[in-house]
């Protein structure tokens, strides 16, 4: 008897501890991990970082996310959030950003952009040159409307143009910019001359061109790599002949290096295909994409084979040559 009573005493203990802590919860309502249930119980499955509520909230990417925590500016349930790292529920939790409260999630967006030539592939341009964000400025949908935070994946030089992805589903970004997703990237390129079928080999099989900016080069730290293996064929020949040149990765100014490398300037490059999609819009014009594009696209990001469509658009397609005229 005294072996029995000496167990139920430990129970009717442990439920009285337990009992305070659950009371304890209710009371804070809010703990350093995340949002906390009514009965005490966190739902771990719902809990994100912070810096990723802001940004699928439109409010900046996660790295200016960072910052605002790090500032102060960013309240959770009443209290001032200063660390990276904490997880909350966006579903349950009060999240104020300079006092204002999010509305939540935007939607995610896809579009395709033929960017022309003398725009920059970045959000601000500190030198004033027109940027790719001065291009997507039609009425767009959405639950945010022309407000949805768009950014480019990846970048087309200052000279280069067009296919260009425009999106703020940062997660998928990230995964088509990365190189072991191998995704492949189609360009038309003009050459300055003629080169020799040696050189063309060299690129198809991969070649030794300067790691990072020409700049750095200049200084003299120069880091050389080797290009992954290239699908290359010609498309028009003539004294400047134009390529079909397929890659799956996506260096600084990597092309005009490949072809410097051998001896010949680019003058021109068109990029016309990113996994299965092709270049279907006039230049300076965008699109949504479908959701069966988007698809194609996580596929290619998760190292999936995609098939583009046989037959190429019109702005996939290199033009009539233009005849000089006789003076």
């Amino acid at each position: 008897m005294r072996g029995f009573r000496g167990q139920k005493d430990e129970a009717v203990m442990t439920k009285a501890i337990g009992g305070a802590k659950a009371q304890k919860q209710d009371n804070d309502g809010y703990s350093g991990r995340g949002a906390v249930q009514n009965d005490g119980v966190q739902d771990d499955a719902k809990l994100e970082r912070l810096q990723k509520i802001l940004a699928a909230a439109g409010i900046a990417s996660r790295r200016k996310a960072e910052e605002i925590i790090l500032a102060g500016r960013v309240q959770v349930n009443g209290t001032t959030i200063t660390e990276l790292g904490t997880k909350h529920d966006a579903s349950r939790d009060h999240i104020r950003v300079d006092g204002k409260l999010l509305k939540g999630p935007e939607k995610q967006r896809y579009y395709m952009l033929n960017k022309p030539r003398g725009y920059v592939t970045t959000l601000h341009d500190p030198e004033k040159r027109p940027t790719v964000m001065d291009l997507m400025v039609k009425p767009k949908a959405g639950p945010h409307g022309d407000n949805v935070r768009l950014y480019p994946v990846g970048r087309l030089d200052y000279l280069s143009e067009g296919l260009l992805l425009m999106t703020n589903d940062g997660e998928l970004a990230n995964m088509l910019s990365k190189a072991a997703a191998g995704v492949e990237k189609t360009y038309l390129v003009k050459v300055s001359g003629v080169p020799p079928d040696s050189g063309l080999d060299q690129i198809r099989r991969g070649i030794v061109i300067d790691r990072g900016r020409l700049d750095e080069v200049r200084a003299g730290r120069r880091d050389r790599i080797v290009t992954a293996p290239a699908k290359l064929e010609l498309v028009r020949g003539g004294d400047n002949p134009w390529y079909e040149l397929t890659l799956t990765e996506g260096r600084n100014r990597q092309l005009r290096k490949m072809f410097e490398e051998i001896g010949h300037h680019v003058e021109k490059i068109r990029r016309i295909g990113y996994g299965a999609l092709r270049l279907d819009v006039p230049p300076g014009e965008f699109r949504e994409l479908t959701p069966g594009e988007v698809m194609a696209l996580e596929r290619a990001a998760k190292g999936k084979k995609v098939v583009p469509k046989k037959k190429l658009p019109e702005y996939a397609q290199l033009g009539a040559p233009v005849k000089k005229k006789r003076r």
